[in-house]
């Protein structure tokens, strides 16, 4: 299994669904398990305990946004908050994305992990190598503006709660330049893993 790290709105996503044009490939998204788990009866229960109810819609669901305000910043309150997020939800993404390895398709040639907290899950030993998708600061604001609304308040004050992409970097087996097109990028990657699997 390929790691992929970036800064957020690097296009790691993308970037690893473009493989697909040229191997069988499975992306395994860590953040889409952890939503999906959001909806696991243990886990919003010790979510509830953890929270309050507060996190919770009127459906009875988590709302991802409140407890995003719980749990992304700088101080105190927010790292012990995403301590204990961390604490009920990794174990379970680990299980998860172990299971879905098991079960690939024979046929797979490629597992890409798209896991932004990859490093700090320590999730990265279940890689045999880490790509570190590099896009400029500015390229990637444009991106999470139109894509997800956030202004560059928002998008530092994420980054601020993982690992900075200097040691992402630093950790990285290999560094792919994304600030030209997605073809560019993905036969960087393809290049990569051409030589990598010989």
């Amino acid at each position: 299994m390929i790691g992929v790290l970036g800064g957020i709105g690097s296009g790691k996503s993308a970037v690893a669904s473009g493989l697909s044009k040229y191997f069988q490939i499975l992306v395994l998204d860590a953040d889409k398990v952890g939503h999906e788990l959001l909806a696991d009866a243990d886990v919003q229960s010790q979510l509830r305990e953890q929270f309050g109810t507060g996190i919770f819609t009127t459906s009875g669901s988590v709302d991802r946004r409140v407890l995003a305000s719980h749990v992304f910043g700088t101080d105190e309150q927010h790292n012990l908050a995403r301590k204990e997020l961390n604490r009920i939800l990794h174990p379970r993404i680990r299980a998860a994305l172990i299971q879905r390895l098991q079960s690939a398709p024979p046929q797979t040639d490629v597992v890409m992990l798209d896991a932004a907290v990859m490093l700090e899950a320590s999730w990265n030993d279940l890689c045999q190598a880490i790509v570190f998708i590099d896009v400029p600061f500015a390229d990637r604001l444009a991106r999470v503006q139109q894509q997800r609304g956030w202004n560059e308040d928002e998008l530092r004050r994420r980054e601020a709660s993982q690992l900075t992409l200097e040691e992402k970097r630093h950790r990285a087996t290999v560094v792919i330049d994304n600030s030209k097109t997605l073809d560019d990028a993905v036969n960087q990657l393809r290049d990569f893993i051409e030589g990598f699997e010989t």
